[in-house]
Formats: structure tokens, sequence, C-alpha cells
């Protein structure tokens, strides 16, 4: 360190360290590089600084009548004070003690420097003092025979809270140096020089702990911030470190060491005489140039301005300047983003749009597979943890939807998963909830609650329970492909309570959300909400009771007259209670265990006023949990750590177990874990229950580059059927899954079960679940062959109008769904919400390496709402060529044809001239349709689907994903895909087929009626059937068939020509309708497909 001196004192920085010598103060980076070096007239002999109430000031003083006031960012002396004394040594805590060389102590006000209290230490001179929280110790050298100063047999103590002295610490060794401990308050360090070493409690000094370092002479002792290592210098200049080897640890959150740049190498020496003079190198410099500024001496000016919330451009309204909307309550009125705070890119890029991907060549689509399967093996090596070069961001940092033109569809999400279970998308509000829906799909007995009460006849409209029934069957059909939980989060976003209680993104301001919290009151109301579902069905909870609901016996107990009463008290989640932190520190030498935590927590004793009926009056009251009934087969934990302290915990090794045991003794309860619960297994105790850990969810912080989000960690082995018997160590190293929405990769059991602690990243553990080990694997599929079938064989309407009279509902007579059922689906959507898109400024590369600049980016997709469904019969087929539906043959009639009524959603375009929906068709107290709930609508076919029904339509895969629907491909023919021509990326219209095919005209341009859904559905049902008409004949025909389809596509450009007889401005001499309806005239007259066939007899080939 360069000074003008000897060093005095060091003082340690975020930015640097900083040394003070006699007439300067230096600070250097910790990488050795100097950062500033301040000399001022004022400086004469400069011998101690502390750090003031702004932590970015410097005080520094000495034997001289000025104190100076720097500023440790720029190093300029900003304030000169006046020095009431000569001081030789100063420390901060509740104020600024600063002392003489006579021991004289100064008391001054950290912001203003003033003093407020004064104390003379009852030493001759000074040897040593600390300062901490609300102590000062202190010790010194007294005189004795002869006149040699020698240590004082005792340190004295002051309460800088009471502002008074406090009895002395006896000290025979003579303390030459102290030290408070800065976790445990009351503790302090008295040492010799000859190296004896008192640990002393300050409230009590007579009772100490006496060690004795190995030391001859002790020259300077420190102790580590965290409390857990002491440094002791001895006069040979060794460094001796105390403290235990397995918390070996300085600082309470470690920052990565920074180590100085490596030494240049001198120059070589050059022979000009023989060496050209290009072989001279580019200068060097001994001092720093004047425009190597330092990143922290760049202020901003200015800022950029805020990007302005999408979710309210649909309700903008104009105004007499520009235009207004409602307030999104993001964040409250008087707060200020801050659009400085950039966050740092993922370290996992975005895939290429599949789009993209379907235009590059085979050699640069093996390039891209070469690309995908690292970065997939990066996902899989990566690892939350301080060992290694391991990035956390590629698996635990937020993963992000990127929008083409082609919206959500084109995004390659298997890019981020390539296992067997599916991810939820992230792109609807209150998708903070995926991790916990997860959580909930993997437990099997609450996804066997769902799934049963789903199948049963619920058709209340904001039922939760039958939503999570719905997302926990969509996830198992997907099989790892993505899926949207759409419908659940639009209920949970419709309910009032959960409005009341803060849990709704869109009513919660960003900048105050705290997620743990957030989800675990999320996770009460969930299982509350779906207690009452369960009950609205079955007429009580008693079966519901028996998997999550803790039965016990609450005791109030009056403190004052010890009156006690008692009444019934059961919970559906228990909040694990963290122990309270002693001031003292103590309770921190132990290690706390998890079955000890959550005994405490079950049987939790708390205390509160309230009305005493003996006293009749309010007294402070004692609540606790006593005679359990029962303990829940499914148990929910909240157990969110609310400070770094209860963080701690959780890093502690193996402090999560895989099983649990409990026991119900009469009043009590007994939990174990580890090597307790083998202890009973090698006993042979069968009164213990044993609990396997399902999983949790858990908040990551990845500091620098993310905002926290929710993930969840599940052992998917617990969910996998199984009728092998219960073995504790089946898990295999493939059975731990993180979920981080759409992303899920495969984890250790090291990594799930670990949560280490660190500044940069770490996960907290919010909800965990643990099941009864009897019910691993006890997944119950019966609710397929009991499914209520009723809502298809009745009417139903909200506004109490039929279906029209085309439309017959399904006779349980005469119409069986037996699984390979053809059905023709087609649906219709209106626009709730228009995308929403940026224009970029910047010259940013997008994934496809071309520049971005000046170019729109999709920020957000259209949101789209169900409008119409419907469901045609599509079995027996009739005789004609043609397959036009014949008297008597219900081949192609309608048996489900719903409007949706759509009561929380405005909606912005009605899509007529696509859709055929006008205003007020969804309306109740307008509509002349029959309007059914969504719920409704979906849970019909969600039955089709469980029955076995075979799907028809064209473009299946768009209608399923906006319908939140995951269809097997084994029950789904889709007209896009039969007529797909190899090699080619263009899909034939529904339009263009029916022309080519069946000479028909249908959704025709200029026509204001628009699309209907049955007729287009009627239209691909048709097409499949003479699909497999060919099929029949042989795979030569009907590979002939098609390769004709589309050479008559290539001469027409795929667009069918207009009708003949309707030409421009014929829609105001009404020939034509514009529908599926062929004129007879008309029929025929096209010639495209006209060659004969072997087996049509000669006919036109349709």
């Amino acid at each position: 360190m360069a000074a003008d001196g000897p060093v005095k004192q060091i003082l340690f920085h975020e930015s640097g360290v900083i040394s003070v010598s006699p007439r300067s103060v230096h600070m250097n980076k910790r990488t050795a590089v100097c950062k500033w070096h301040t000399s001022h007239v004022q400086m004469v002999d400069l011998q101690c600084a502390t750090f003031t109430s702004n932590p970015d000031h410097i005080l520094v003083a000495g034997y001289q009548p000025i104190m100076l006031l720097i500023d440790v960012i720029s190093g300029n002396v900003i304030k000169e004070v006046p020095a009431y004394r000569p001081y030789k040594m100063m420390k901060r805590s509740k104020f600024i003690c600063a002392a003489t060389e006579d021991a004289a102590v100064d008391f001054l006000d950290p912001s203003t420097f003033m003093t407020t209290g004064h104390w003379k230490a009852p030493y001759n001179s000074l040897l040593n003092m600390d300062a901490r929280n609300e102590f000062l110790v202190v010790c010194g050298s007294t005189s004795r025979i002869m006149g040699a100063a020698v240590a004082a047999s005792f340190a004295s103590v002051y309460d800088l809270k009471q502002i008074k002295a406090l009895a002395p610490i006896p000290f025979h060794a003579g303390a030459a140096f102290v030290c408070l401990h800065p976790q445990l308050q009351t503790t302090s360090f008295v040492a010799s020089s000859t190296g004896q070493i008192h640990v002393v409690d300050l409230m009590n000094p007579n009772i100490i702990n006496l060690k004795q370092a190995n030391v001859d002479r002790m020259v300077q002792m420190e102790l580590a911030s965290s409390g857990e290592n002491l440094a002791i210098l001895d006069q040979d200049l060794s460094l001796h470190l105390w403290g235990s080897p397995t918390k070996v640890r300085f600082s309470k959150q470690t920052q990565e060491t920074e180590f100085p740049d490596e030494q240049m190498p001198n120059p070589p020496h050059i022979d000009w005489k023989d060496s050209p003079l290009s072989a001279v190198g580019m200068p060097y410099y001994s001092d720093k140039l004047l425009s190597a500024w330092d990143s922290r001496l760049i202020f901003d000016v200015g800022a950029p301005p805020s990007v302005a919330d999408h979710s309210i451009f649909p309700y903008m309204q104009p105004a007499e300047l520009g235009q207004g909307g409602p307030w999104p309550r993001r964040a409250f009125r008087y707060q200020v983003e801050n659009t400085r705070h950039m966050l740092l890119e993922s370290s996992l890029a975005a895939p290429k749009f599949l789009s993209e991907k379907a235009k590059e060549t085979p050699r640069s689509r093996s390039k891209t597979g070469s690309r995908i399967s690292e970065a997939t093996e990066a996902l899989a090596d990566a690892a939350l943890n301080e060992k290694g070069e391991e990035d956390p961001v590629l698996k635990y940092g937020n993963v992000e939807i990127k929008y083409s033109k082609f919206g959500v569809d084109d995004f390659d999400f298997r890019y981020y998963n390539k296992t067997i279970y599916s991810g939820l998308e992230t792109h609807i509000t209150n998708s903070y909830l995926n991790a916990l829906l997860q959580l909930y799909r993997f437990t099997p007995l609450v996804r066997n609650l769902a799934l049963h009460h789903t199948a049963t006849s619920c058709d209340w409209e904001n039922c939760l329970l039958c939503e999570l029934g719905f997302v926990v069957d969509m996830l198992e059909k997907a099989n790892g492909a993505n899926c949207q939980a759409t419908n659940l989060l639009r209920t949970f976003g419709s309910s009032r309570e959960a409005s009341n209680l803060n849990l709704l993104e869109q009513n919660t301001p960003s900048i105050s959300t705290n997620l743990s919290f957030t989800v675990q009151a999320a996770n009460r109301f969930l299982l509350n909400q779906i207690s009452q579902d369960f009950k609205r069905i079955t007429g009580s909870t008693d079966s519901l009771d028996l998997l999550l609901n803790t039965a016990a016996t609450e005791v109030i107990r009056c403190m004052v007259c010890h009156n006690e009463t008692s009444h019934p008290r059961k919970t559906y989640v228990n909040e694990l209670v963290y122990p309270n932190q002693d001031p003292k520190g103590t309770g921190n030498q132990r290690a706390f265990k998890f079955s000890s935590l959550l005994k405490a927590s079950i049987e939790k004793q708390s205390a509160a006023r309230g009305w005493c009926e003996r006293c009749h009056r309010y007294q402070p009251q004692t609540f606790i949990r006593r005679n359990f009934q029962h303990i829940p087969q499914a148990l929910m934990i909240n157990a969110s750590a609310p400070n770094p302290k209860t963080r701690h915990i959780w890093a502690s090794r193996k402090f999560l177990p895989k099983e649990i045991g409990i026991l119900i003794l009469g009043d009590s309860m007994h939990i174990v874990d580890g090597f307790e619960l083998e202890a009973k297994r090698r006993q042979k105790s069968q009164d213990f229950v044993i609990y396997e850990l399902v999983g949790y969810v858990a908040e990551v912080k990845i500091a620098d580059h993310d905002r926290p989000h929710l993930i969840s960690v599940i052992n998917t082995d617990i969910s996998k059927p199984s009728m092998q018997p219960v073995n504790s160590n089946r898990t295999t190293s493939e059975s731990w899954h993180l979920f981080n929405d759409f992303l899920v990769a495969s984890i250790s059991e090291e990594e799930a079960l670990s949560f280490p602690e660190s500044t940069s990243s770490f996960k907290t553990p919010n909800i965990l679940t643990y099941q009864i080990r009897s019910a691993h694997g006890a997944i119950d599929d019966t609710w397929r062959a009991s499914l209520d079938t009723t809502l298809l064989y009745s009417p139903w309407s909200v506004n109490q109008i039929p279906p029209q009279s085309s439309c017959k509902i399904l006779d349980p007579a005469t119409d069986s769904l037996s699984p390979g059922f053809p059905i023709a689906l087609d649906t219709e959507f209106v626009e709730l919400e228009p995308p929403v898109f940026e224009m970029s400024s910047s010259n940013a590369l997008r994934t496809d390496g071309n520049a971005a600049g000046g170019e729109a980016e999709m920020v957000r997709p259209s949101k789209s709402a169900l409008a119409r469904v419907s469901v045609l019969r599509g079995n027996p087929a009739p005789d004609n060529q043609d397959l036009l539906p014949e008297p008597g043959i219900p081949f192609g009639v309608p048996f489900i044809d719903d409007y949706i009524t759509t009561p929380h959603g405005h909606i912005h375009d009605y899509k007529t001239q696509f859709s055929g929906i006008w205003p007020g068709d969804l309306d109740p107290a307008r509509s002349t349709h029959n309007l059914v709930p969504l719920k409704v609508a979906y849970k019909k076919l969600w039955l089709l689907l469980n029955l076995g029904c075979v799907f028809v339509g064209h473009g299946l895969a768009a209608d399923f994903r906006k319908i939140n629907l995951q269809v097997p491909k084994a029950q789904v023919r889709d007209t896009v895909t039969l007529y797909a021509k190899e090699g080619e990326g263009r899909l034939l219209s529904l339009r263009f087929l029916a022309w080519v095919v069946f000479s028909e005209w249908i959704q025709e341009e200029g026509v204001i009626e628009g699309h209907d859904s049955v007729e287009d559905a009627m239209m691909a049902l048709r097409l499949w059937k003479r699909w497999e008409g060919w099929e029949e004949k042989g795979a030569d025909l009907r590979r002939e068939m098609v390769e004709g389809i589309w050479r008559d596509g290539e001469r027409v450009r795929f667009r069918p020509p207009r009708r003949p007889g309707r030409g421009a401005g014929s829609e105001a001499t009404g020939v034509g309708s514009g529908r599926n309806t062929p004129d007879p005239g008309l029929a025929g007259t096209r010639g495209g497909l006209r060659a004969a066939a072997p087996g049509f007899g000669g006919s036109p080939l349709r």
C-alpha cells in the first residue's frame, strides 16, 4: 500500500481496502490497483479512522486539531470537523467512540460528529478498545513500582444504551487485547500478550471460558465478522487461525476472492540495427492513463423512459390530452421504476424459432441439432451450488417465451425439456402457481382426489378442484409436451377471496410482492377451496380430511386464572416454526434437526390476548395444540425461511430428510428422522408411520441475473404406478426432477436435497410435501370407468335457449360413445386482447443472426377465448359417394353446438369474418343462441377425450392449444396432416381441399357471415372419410391422389378460383351463399382431378 509513513489503521469497504498513514489516506482495489490517494494540508499526524452513518464516508483523526470527512467513492475531503481531543483510536457502534492516549473516550454522533458524552477509563494509557452494538470494552496499562507500565489486570465495560459503566472483567494475566463477538451480543474476548484468552459473558463476568494460544508473544488479535474464526499474530509474524475445522467461514455471505492481474512481462530487447520497425510493440506506461476512468467515477445523467404496461392498451379511452386507462397497480403511485437497472442476459440463450429451423438446410440443421444437444448436456450438468464452474442460470434462472410473427406456436419448447414430464408455460397471469401445481400433480393422493372429483357430475363454473383435475390429466397425457394451466389460472384469478388475500398478480404491486409468502398463502387458499369444492359434491369432507387434515384439540389457557377451554381444530397446512433467535446467539451453537422443528411446529404453542369466561375480561392466553386425532396421509408444510439466520439452518448438511417417522402417543407426538428412524427400523417398530418426501416448492434468487421466481423439485418416482412392495432405497438417480416452468431437467438427489448458502445464488424452500410411504405409486385410475357422462346426454343453457334444430343431443338409448368412435370437431374464437409489438431501435442480433434494429418484435401474443364449439357424429358413414348426410343416418349430425359466454373478459375483436360470431352472440341478455359457461363446454370435450373418441378436424393442433386440451396422437385425425406432402412445408387450407376434392366452395372471400363451425367440421369429416377410402384401396392409390391434389394446387397457387357466376358485386345479387352447400348446376364443371382410377368405376376422383 502506498503510504506516507507507517500504516496506522486498515478499513475494508465493498469497493476496496483503505489504509491510513500519518499524512495521507490511500485506497486500493482488492486486485491491488490504486483507486485513489489523498493528501491534505490538515493531515499532520493521523492515527485512526472509522465509518460514519453513511457507509461511503469515513472520519479520520489523530494527534491533530482537525478531523477530516472523506468520500470513499471519490477520495475527496468533503468536510473538516474540529476535534475535541487528540484521538488515538476510534470504533463505531451506536456512537463513534473516540479514545485518547490517556484512555479518555468521547462519544460522537455518527452523523453530526458532535460529542454526546464522555467517559474516563481507569487507566494511565490505552492499549486496545472495541465497540459493538450496545457495549464498549477498553483495556489499558497502569503504572506499578519503579514506574514501569504494565497491562491492567482487568478490562473495563461501558453500556452505551444506559450510558453508564458496568462491572469490570477481571483478568489477572493482564488485558492487552479485547474483541467483542460480532454475532453474540454480550460475549467478549480478552487476551494477554502471553497468549492467554478468556471468553467472557459481559452480563456475568465471573463465568469464563479459558483458552491458551501457543505463542511466545501476541502482537495482534482479530475476530472474523462471522464470529467463527479467530486470527492471532505473534512476534515472529506467524498467523494462527482458531476455529472449528467444519465451520471455516470468515463472513456471513462470502464473495469470490479477487486476485490482482498477472504482471506483464518485460518487453524483449530489440536490436535496432537488424530488427524492422514493425517489431516495436505498443508503448508501456508506468502511470495510470487519464482515460482509464474507474466505473464508480462515471455517473448516469437522466434515465431511459419506463416501458408502458401493455395490459392497459385495450382499455385506453380518448381523453382531453392523449388517452387514459385504468391504473394497472403494478407499483404504488409514489414508487418510480429504476430503468437504469438492466438484468443480465441468461447464460442459456433462447433457441431458434421452429419456422427458422424449417428453412435450414440439412447441414445447418445438423449443426443446430448439435447446438441443442450441447445446451441439453449443459442443462443436465448445471447445479445450484458453489463447486466448480457450474452456472446456476442454466437450469435455475428465469425462462422466457420468445414470440415470432407466428406467435407462441413457433417457440421451441422441446429445447428446454427432453424428459417425459411436461412443464407449464409462463405467459399467463398468475403463472407463479406453476411450481405448486406440479407439486400437487406428483402427489398421488392429491392427484387421485382431483381426478375422481373431476369425473363426477360437478358442473360448477368456479370449481378449482375440477380445474386441478383437468390440469393433472392434461400433464399426464402430454408426455413431455408443454402445457398451460390457462383455465385454472383464469378461475383462480376470478376468485374474490383470492383478490382480497392479495394473491393475484394483477392486483398486487410487483415491488412489494414477496413470492415466498404469496405462494404459501396461495397454498392455504387452494387447499381450503378444494375442501369446499369437494364438500359441494359429497356433502362432507371426511374422506378428504383423512388425506390432508391435521385434526387436533386446541386448549386455551388463561394466564391469570388458569382456566382452560378446548375446541377441535383442523388445518390442511402446517406452518414450520423456526426457533427464536437468542440475543446472545447461544442458539447458533447447536444444529437443529428437521424432525424437532416439525414436531414443535405441529404442537405449536402461541400466546395472545383473548376473552376469558371466568375472568370476564380480556386476558393474556396461551394456545396449545394437543390430543391429535390423526395426522394426514399427505402432509403439507409451509416452510419459508423468514431471514438469513433461518436460511442458514437449511444450509446445514442433510437437514431435509427423505423420510420421517411419526407416532401419536396420547397427548403428544413423536417425530424421528435420520439415524433415529433407521434405529426404529432395525427394531422393527410398527408404531411409527413412515412418510417420504414428494418434493418442495422453492424460491430462487440469482444475483444480477433475474428477479426472484419459483421452482419445484420433485421425486417423480413416487407417482409412478407400481405393484412392487414399498422399498425405501429404490429411489434412482433419475427420480429427482427440477420443474422451472416449462424447463424440466433431471437432477441428482444430492442437488435436490441441498440448499447451499451464497450471495450469488440460493434457493429457499417454501412448501414441502410428505406422503405416507404406503401410498408410494398409488395411482388410482378407476375414475375412467366411472365417468359421469350426464352432461353429454342432457341440454345445458345459461339463457334457457335450446340449441339449433339441426343439433341432436346424444340419446343414451341409441348413441353409444365407445373407444374409437369418430367425432368431428371445429371451434371458433374471439380475441380478448390484441398482440403487443415493440419497435426495436438497437442493432441487437436475433437468434438467426440478423439485425433486429427497426423491426417489430412481439412481446405478448393475442389473448383468445373460446366462443363456439361444434361436435358432429362421425359414424356410420352414408353410402353416397359425396359423403353427404342422408335421412335416417346420424353421420354428420351435430350433438354439441354451444356458444360460450365470457362474463369476465372484455372482447376486443369478434373476428366475425372468420368466426361467424357477432356482437351480442355471447351476451346472455341479448344472444339468440344457447350459451354455456366455459367449464361446461370444456368438460364435454374432456369427457369425449377420456371416453376414447377419435377427434376429426382440420388444424386441430391450434384448436387444442387454445381450448387447453391435450389429446393423444392415437385419438387425432387431422386433415392438415393427412393431406400433407412429405418434404413440403406448406399446409393445405380447408377451403382449398373442399374445392379440389369435392368441387365445393366454402369460406369464400367477401362473405360477411364468415365461417361456420358445423359446416367446417362436416367438411373435415368428409375429407377424412374420403382419405380412408383411398387408404383402403392401397397406399399407392392414396399417394397418387394426394400428389394429384398438390399438382392442382400448384396450378392455381393453392387458392380455389371464384365460383362461376359469382363475380365482383355478386353478394348484392344474392348469387351463392358462401356456405358448404354446392350449387347443383355448378358441381363437376371443373376440369381438375378427372382421371379415372382403379376401383372408382371411371367416376371423378374426389
